[in-house]
């Protein structure tokens, strides 16, 4: 098993305003990006076979596992043929898949995990139960809060699918690398959670999400 060697640090957890922040933004989200969602919706069933949604088992606060919802954006049953690992240019990523990761439009159905409280809109990104395994004390650790739809590793890996597609090894470079990296700074967010503090992280990933979008780039993640 990797270890992860960054000391333990104290944490209180997230109190009632951050709750009801994730409640409210999820819940008007919801409504206001409805035409996007049906949208998104009619394109993936137009574009391939297979479900609209994608769900993958990850694991969330207090390392109960739950089911993360995405928009589909790869050929139907790739994750149990193909493994966990996904890389710029892979070829199982449908042609409507490939802009909705572009304009991280496949993530907003996990406005919906965070309505039913197994999300929040900021916190440690879910990982599959596999990683969490590999890290178990540290993600014991991390998982005192819910994870989130953005986050500082969100931030910092905004290339992470390019990043993958330049290692020899993907699935090493995640686990040796990227993964150890990742679980930092969702120490470090645990030391500085608050209202405020989310509200910076999401107004930060707002304006990377629209630089993108202006630029031509995306915005790329593992998985679904």
């Amino acid at each position: 098993m990797t270890k992860v060697t960054t000391p333990s640090r104290s944490y209180t957890g997230k109190g009632a305003a951050s709750r009801a922040l994730d409640i409210a933004a999820a819940a008007v989200g919801l409504v206001l990006l409805s035409p996007v969602l049906l949208m998104a919706a009619v394109a993936v069933r137009l574009d391939s076979p297979g479900p609209i949604l994608f769900r993958q088992r990850r694991m969330g606060r207090g390392c109960r596992p739950f089911e993360i919802l995405k928009f589909r954006t790869m050929t139907h049953n790739t994750d149990n043929r193909f493994g966990q690992i996904t890389v710029d240019g892979d070829r199982r990523i449908t042609r409507v898949g490939r802009w909705l990761r572009k304009m991280k439009v496949d993530e907003l159905p996990q406005l919906w995990n965070v309505l039913r409280g197994e999300m929040s809109l900021v916190g440690p990104r879910p990982e599959v139960p596999r990683y969490v395994e590999m890290f178990h004390d540290a993600y014991e650790e991390i998982l005192r809060v819910r994870p989130g739809i953005t986050d500082l590793a969100s931030l910092r890996y905004v290339d992470e699918s390019a990043v993958l597609a330049r290692a020899a090894d993907p699935e090493a470079e995640y686990v040796d690398r990227i993964l150890p990296e990742k679980i930092r700074l969702a120490r470090e967010y645990l030391e500085h959670a608050s209202v405020g503090y989310d509200l910076k992280l999401i107004a930060r990933t707002v304006a990377l999400l629209l630089s993108g979008a202006r630029s031509g780039g995306g915005w790329t993640s593992p998985g679904g």
